[in-house]
């Protein structure tokens, strides 16, 4: 058994006692990574104001390392690969996103709503029981 903090596969919270999972496999951007976590982020400090900053607590569960690569246009085939234009993470089903802490349920879920609407997949609310 792990205990909190050591989930081995990432479908379980394992920080915090409110997050987000991912409903569906595929990509995010590391720019819709950030954007959720700043939506988030912008929620606690307009609904807690201070108290944020004292308790809470919010774990990035993705990390975007694969680089994603471009050849600029009426450019001839050959001469190697293309420069990176951003980074991407790979996200498998039930992988939870972003983990809260120190926060209220009802913060806490309408900061996990503001951050589904950023990246391209469904998200769901969880709760660490």
């Amino acid at each position: 058994r792990c205990s909190r903090g050591c989930e081995p596969d990432g479908t379980k919270l394992g920080f915090g006692r409110y997050g987000t999972q991912s409903c569906r496999a595929g990509r995010l951007s590391y720019r819709a990574i950030e954007a959720a976590r700043r939506a988030i982020i912008g929620h606690f400090h307009r609904a807690m104001s201070g108290q944020f900053r004292k308790n809470g607590k919010i774990w990035v569960r993705v990390f975007a390392d694969i680089p994603i690569t471009g050849k600029p246009t009426e450019v001839r085939m050959g001469r190697g690969k293309g420069n990176p234009t951003g980074w991407i993470a790979r996200v498998s089903t039930g992988q939870v996103l972003f983990e809260m802490d120190g926060v209220n349920f009802a913060n806490a879920r309408q900061a996990a709503t503001l951050a589904a609407h950023k990246p391209c997949s469904s998200t769901k609310f969880v709760k660490w029981s």
